[in-house]
């Protein structure tokens, strides 16, 4: 809802009128807050999954207690994509380094699938979009 405001500027030459709108705050819906909490909860997933693929590539030592509980907490998220795509490992001096194409993959596929889901909340909620 937008609010407008009139005001009357006076010079010796003419009168102008100019009207400002002026945003105004305004409550989201049922189906607003619903789709926020899909991309809060599938942009915390995201999260996940990319410290997985950063620790991955840099070869975070598993046994530590916070790159475990990522590697726990991420592992259920990208089995169903595991043997799409063959690992790379780089042997370095000290660690070795793994590229997990299937990370990358379940990132994408998780992105499309937040999207997807908060659009037919849109479509179902009977709510005409709006285009700015």
């Amino acid at each position: 809802m937008e609010k407008n405001t009139e005001e009357t500027i006076t010079t010796n030459e003419s009168i102008t009128n100019t009207t400002a709108k002026t945003p105004s705050k305004r409550e989201a819906t049922g189906s607003e807050t619903i789709g926020y909490l899909v991309y809060f909860l599938f942009g915390a997933l995201e999260i996940l999954l990319a410290f997985r693929l950063v620790l991955k590539l840099m070869g975070a030592n598993p046994s530590s207690t916070f790159v475990g509980l990522i590697y726990d907490l991420s592992g259920v998220f990208i089995l169903p994509f595991e043997g799409i795509f063959r690992r790379g490992f780089t042997q370095g001096v000290e660690t070795t380094s793994v590229f997990e194409p299937s990370t990358l993959v379940a990132i994408i596929v998780y992105t499309i699938l937040a999207w997807g889901i908060v659009k037919l909340i849109q479509i179902f909620s009977g709510k005409q979009q709006q285009t700015d």
